[in-house]
């Protein structure tokens, strides 16, 4: 399965860079930050269309709501432009996140960065990779030598989970914070050893499930805030190499 899920991310990405810096349809979700695109919908077609006729029995759920059979034991979990204001603007981080749950737990995940052609991909159990090359969490246990990343989701004006003290505690706190505005690329730059720790609220499932199991298989944690376990359905996500976790836990739960 984790080959399918290469080849259809893969797909998707193409209709992605083709369409990239065109005049492309933009409308409003929630409000004028939330945005999608014809593209978005596009890719997510792609998506949908493979898995009915080569999986026809499993679930779908999917950010621009072409979900069904959702109770299915076998679920695909479905971000099909993940980092869509970066890519209405032009700025190229963005990414195809698909995720595989089985009764509930996740055992596949894809990421691909679309435009540096990237595929990160983890199965459960089997170890998480950057295209062929195996990946591992970075070895730094110092949060004043870390490198972290967030996020803020579309109502950040309601400052949820009080996210903007938390930002200037753990940015003070931390060698330097940064934000890219792909979710699912943060995760795999926290895999991949780029960052140490990731956190974030208001995270929807299609923007974790993936991402999540990219980051366990190659010996991170995700965790809720205060350190207990989360699920892609929760909306506190705390993600690290492990080492510095309880720090982060320490300074996210002050506040």
């Amino acid at each position: 399965m984790i080959e399918d899920i290469i080849y259809i991310s893969k797909k998707a990405g193409e209709i992605i860079r083709e369409a990239f810096g065109k005049n492309i349809f933009v409308e409003f979700k929630t409000n004028e930050s939330n945005l999608v695109t014809e593209v978005d919908k596009r890719s997510e077609q792609t998506i949908i269309e493979f898995i009915k006729k080569k999986y026809p029995q499993h679930g779908i759920l999917a950010e621009e709501g072409s979900g069904s059979n959702v109770d299915s034991d076998v679920v695909w979990v479905i971000d099909p432009l993940d980092g869509t204001t970066n890519y209405a603007h032009r700025l190229p981080i963005f990414s195809v996140s698909i995720g595989v749950q089985k009764n509930g737990e996740t055992i596949a995940g894809v990421v691909y960065d679309v435009m540096q052609d990237i595929i990160y991909s983890a199965e459960l159990n089997s170890g998480a990779y950057l295209n062929s090359k195996r990946m591992r969490v970075s070895e730094t246990s110092l949060l004043s030598r870390a490198l972290l990343v967030t996020g803020f989701p579309y109502h950040i004006a309601e400052n949820p989970e009080n996210a903007f003290k938390r930002f200037e505690v753990l940015t003070k706190a931390s060698r330097g914070m940064r934000r890219l505005g792909s979710a699912a690329i943060d995760f795999c730059y926290l895999a991949d050893g780029v960052f140490d720790g990731f956190w974030e609220v208001s995270l929807n499932p299609w923007d974790m499930c993936a991402g999540k199991l990219i980051v366990e298989e190659s010996g991170g944690l995700v965790t809720d805030f205060d350190g207990s376990p989360m699920t892609i359905y929760s909306k506190r996500m705390l993600a690290s190499n492990g080492k510095i976790h309880g720090q982060m836990v320490e300074l996210l739960m002050s506040q």
